[in-house]
């Protein structure tokens, strides 16, 4: 039974003068001559990847883009469909309808989408942003024809509103023609002066969405024209900002929402890339939230108590900054500092993180569990944070993270039914005994990241390295690589969550080195084959095995990931344990409102598996136990669940043994059974025997135990009934 891995003011500013060269000829030239023409930094880089955007040179591994990779069938698969038939349904208008109110043009009819974006919603139009993105995600992973004609007319309406904007007459006028929003300026304005929310919401969110989208619109479905729209949003930014003092950006960014501002340094990043423009990335630095940049930088854990998705973000784009700049070193070291900061203490089972959209303190799980936890828009920004930082340092343990959001949170996002007027997503998904997962979230922050989750799970299937001779299998989904560039496929089919068996199919030849990761949870029994022969490999320190050679088409990689039960316990209650099939999440269908009482160790048998006492139910993925179902966290429906346990096991006994002796905690923690099942399995009946009296005798020197007590302990591990 493993545990869990270790390892998340001034108003009326007058315009400022744009920055040369003009919008249009600047976004049709290549990136080598906007560097030419505005004096790029020499660090700039200028290879391009698949993805659109260019590779940084401090990369150790690259990815694919989305066209590259295609998911098989399963429930991955499965999944994207059901937001793909929201995508292509729903009407294009209602996305545009608050953009062309704001520019003054006609609005054809259509309604807001609702929820936040509404007609006067203060965080009005950040959901065409998500949008745009995941239209264009779902573009590029399918190649439908329908979704280009659709990001088109989007991206179309929206260069509209923003030549309207730009002709306004005064005062209704932008400080800039890159302006772009649906509403107008003041939101901007009144944050310069430190208005609070619900006063204002989050202005330079909502711009970053819209700017996002617009960037993926341009970089995953080559619309030049979004790239035309967003570099002058830019040249608004810094036209707005530049003339800040570092103090007064400084209090804009701390305050809580109003001053939240996405991944505003991330985009900001990403087109300095893909521009060369010197004024883009020191715009990003612009957005520098120094106070919480410095505390991570000196791993310096001051998280307790703020908002998790104002902050998960910037450090995604303190990454990204540091890519394009890797002088600036502290921005890196923070990104690593606070990932760990949350990963390794603040993470719910499923991948998620948060209580009522706030940190807790750290190691507080069990302390916490409620209606409000792991909004789903932070474990979406975990994902990228991860992904990005694997890039810089190759180590599976970014992976198994993503592995375990992605598989769970994420998976169990997205109700399972179809709808086209709807996105059907969560918000908060509840930790708490008997909650109930609600669906829906049109126009809020979840319900746009939402419909981003479901168009890219391919995205971090298979990386490459920096030199492209080696490919990294990260995850174990069915998907399948055109890796173009090398003449090679690999065909992935895998029975994940389902079954622990991957096979991997090479169509192509060339010499190329394949790491295949060891997932955190089967370290016991992973084996690989080549062609049939097991091949004899033991894990690097990056956690992935290397396989090596001149591949051959047709040459198959079988790889056995035993898809074990185990538990997981929370730091701050032992006691309060979550329980997993493989990667997977089990949760027990009820509406009880108090923790479940569970026993597992007087049922156990010599190998320690828990199956003795959680049975395969009929249908694929389900269990029973204590008599419960017990559901996989990524089937998702309307059902109240418990996705913790509380472990019960108030004495020692075996399996038809009781020995009538409290079962006592160590300082660790750790009862007298759970130390003596962690060195489960036991050969034989002699060496489990042997297990006890050596953890009776550690817990009688420790006073835990008297020396009756241990004789009733040795007495009872006689009677026990282990073999059957």
């Amino acid at each position: 039974m493993q545990e869990k891995f270790s390892r998340r003011s001034v108003l009326g500013l007058a315009a400022a003068a744009a920055v040369a060269p003009s919008v249009s000829a600047l976004a049709a030239a290549p990136a080598s001559a906007a560097s030419a023409a505005t004096g790029a930094s020499p660090l700039a880089p200028t290879t391009t990847a698949a993805t659109g955007v260019p590779v940084p040179p401090t990369w150790a591994a690259k990815p694919f883009g989305l066209h590259q990779v295609r998911l098989g069938e399963g429930v991955f698969a499965a999944k994207r469909d059901l937001m793909l038939e929201y995508l292509t349904g729903y009407p294009a208008d209602r996305i545009l309808s608050v953009f062309r109110a704001n520019a003054g043009l006609d609005t054809r009819g259509a309604q807001p989408p609702g929820g936040w974006e509404t007609a006067d919603g203060n965080l009005r139009g950040h959901y065409a942003g998500h949008f745009l993105t995941a239209v264009a995600q779902a573009f590029a992973g399918t190649g439908t024809s329908g979704l280009r004609a659709k990001l088109d007319y989007l991206v179309g309406a929206l260069g509209e509103c923003q030549e309207a904007l730009a002709a306004l007459p005064e005062p209704d006028r932008p400080s800039h023609p890159g302006y772009l929003a649906a509403y107008p300026e003041d939101q901007f304005v009144l944050l310069e002066s430190f208005t609070p929310y619900p006063e204002i919401w989050a202005p330079y969110y909502t711009c970053h969405k819209i700017m996002r989208g617009l960037l993926d619109a341009h970089t995953l479905a080559e619309n030049e024209q979004a790239l035309r729209i967003v570099t002058g949003m830019a040249e608004w930014v810094h036209s707005r900002l530049s003339v800040l003092p570092r103090e007064q950006l400084d209090t804009m960014w701390s305050l809580h929402i109003a001053g939240e501002y996405g991944g505003m340094n991330e985009v900001l990043a990403d087109l300095y890339a893909l521009t060369g423009r010197e004024a883009f990335l020191e715009t990003a630095r612009l957005f520098d939230n120094t106070g919480l940049l410095r505390d991570c930088a000196a791993d310096r854990d001051t998280l307790d108590g703020i908002h998790a998705n104002q902050h998960i973000p910037q450090f995604q784009g303190y990454a990204r900054i540091y890519d394009q700049h890797p002088a600036d070193a502290h921005y890196l070291t923070a990104a690593r500092n606070f990932w760990a900061m949350v990963v390794d203490t603040r993470l719910y089972s499923i991948g998620g993180t948060g209580k009522a959209e706030d940190f807790t303190a750290r190691g507080a799980i069990a302390a916490t569990l409620g209606r409000d936890n792991a909004e789903t828009c932070a474990t979406y920004n975990l994902l990228k944070l991860s992904r990005s930082l694997f890039f810089q340092e190759p180590a599976a343990a970014y992976m198994d993270y993503c592995e375990r959001g992605l598989f769970n949170q994420i998976l169990g996002s997205r109700r399972d039914e179809r709808a086209t007027a709807d996105p059907q997503v969560t918000y908060f998904i509840g930790q708490g005994p008997g909650v109930v997962r609600e669906f829906g979230n049109t126009g809020t922050c979840c319900g746009g990241t939402g419909m981003e989750n479901h168009t890219k799970y391919q995205d971090s299937v298979y990386f490459r390295s920096a030199d492209d001779e080696t490919l990294y299998v990260n995850l174990y989904v069915s998907a399948t690589l055109d890796w173009t560039e090398r003449g090679l496929r690999v065909v992935q089919r895998s029975g994940l969550p389902y079954e622990g068996h991957t096979t991997l199919t090479v169509a192509g030849r060339g010499r190329l080195g394949i790491k295949l990761r060891v997932p955190a949870w089967a370290t016991r029994g992973f084996t690989v084959a080549v062609n049939g022969t097991e091949q004899d490999l033991t894990a690097g320190p990056d956690g992935y095995v290397t396989l090596r050679r001149t591949w051959s088409d047709g040459d198959t990689i079988d790889v056995a990931t035993p898809l074990a039960l185990r538990v997981e316990r929370a730091p701050d209650d032992p006691a309060v344990q979550s329980l997993f099939h493989g990667p997977t999440l089990l949760v027990a269908r009820d509406a009880a409102q108090d923790l479940h009482p569970f026993s597992f160790y007087r049922h156990l048998g010599l190998d320690g598996d828990l199956g003795a006492v959680v049975t395969p139910a009929a249908e694929p993925g389900f269990f029973t136990t204590h008599g419960l179902t017990l559901a996989p966290f990524h089937r998702a429906d309307d059902q109240p669940f418990h996705a913790y346990f509380r472990r019960a096991e108030p004495v020692i006994a075996f399996r038809g043994a009781d020995s009538e002796v409290p079962n006592r905690a160590a300082a660790d923690g750790d009862t007298f059974l759970d130390r003596l099942w962690r060195g489960a399995p036991f050969g034989s009946r002699g060496r489990f025997r042997q297990a006890v009296r050596a953890t009776a005798d550690d817990w009688h020197e420790q006073g835990l135990l008297s020396a009756a007590e241990l004789r009733r302990v040795l007495a009872a591990a006689d009677r026990a009934r282990m073999e059957r």
